[in-house]
């Protein structure tokens, strides 16, 4: 198996490191409430996924 002959500076392996970086997660606007919910799951606020109620939310 091959080995590095010579060690790697940190600033190296940093600058490879630099792309490992979280993306923001994509939000829908729910069509019943109009809240933000991420695409293809029930809104958390009203309970509705794809036109038809699928949970039942407690209201504040």
């Amino acid at each position: 198996m091959p080995l590095p002959k010579r060690r790697h500076s940190k600033a190296r392996g940093r600058k490879r490191r630099t792309h490992w970086k979280l993306a923001t997660p994509s939000l829908a606007v729910c069509p019943q409430c109009r809240e933000a919910k991420m695409p293809h799951r029930i809104c958390p606020h009203c309970g509705y996924y794809h036109g038809r109620e699928v949970l039942t939310v407690e209201g504040a």
